[in-house]
């Protein structure tokens, strides 16, 4: 799947492995930043920055039940990126506070993936958060339902981009990674 993903144009992926035990967890990490790596983009371990330290991933994206991202710091390798999922503008601004490299904002809409998510944040919430993440010259990520027809409206709102799983894999995966980088282009 990340060689679709890649051959098309694809420039950051996050991997997200919650059920792998450590060694599985690291050798897939491992696998993929090297892929992305040569095809010029970014991977980053969800959760666990040992595995994106060891893996020499681009970077590690903590959930608010993870470590903070100060000490995340002391696990990472120099230059490697913290980013940080947010559900209200008060956790935005901690994790500015916390020195998150990015935000990201969501659920934005209604999602399936995850079993218990957070109460949806809206397009307002992308709002708000852009103008944290603007005020403090962060990047801001959107999360959570977004899908090829509400992209466009998720960026207006002040995203700088989008995170996507259940919209992407729908159909022909490569024709879908192509469809959503021509509506976000």
């Amino acid at each position: 799947m990340i060689d679709v993903w890649l051959s098309a144009g694809v420039k950051l992926i996050q991997i997200r492995a919650k059920s792998l035990a450590l060694g599985p967890f690291l050798d897939l990490a491992q696998t993929m930043t090297e892929r992305a790596r040569l095809a010029g983009a970014a991977l980053f371990v969800n959760d666990r920055p040992d595995v994106a330290r060891l893996a020499g991933a681009y970077g590690v994206h903590l959930g608010q039940s993870d470590l903070p991202p100060r000490d995340a710091r002391k696990v990472l390798a120099e230059g490697q990126w913290v980013g940080v999922s947010t559900h209200s503008l008060p956790q935005a601004e901690q994790a500015v506070a916390d020195d998150a490299d990015y935000l990201a904002i969501g659920p934005v809409f209604e999602t399936v993936t995850k079993t218990n998510p957070d109460p949806v944040v809206g397009l307002e919430g992308v709002a708000g958060a852009a103008m944290i993440a603007r005020g403090s010259g962060r990047p801001l990520v959107a999360i959570g339902g977004i899908r090829i027809d509400s992209a466009p409206k998720v960026i207006a709102a002040g995203a700088d981009s989008v995170a996507v799983i259940s919209d992407l894999i729908a159909g022909n995966w490569r024709e879908r990674v192509h469809t959503w980088l021509r509506v976000l282009d």
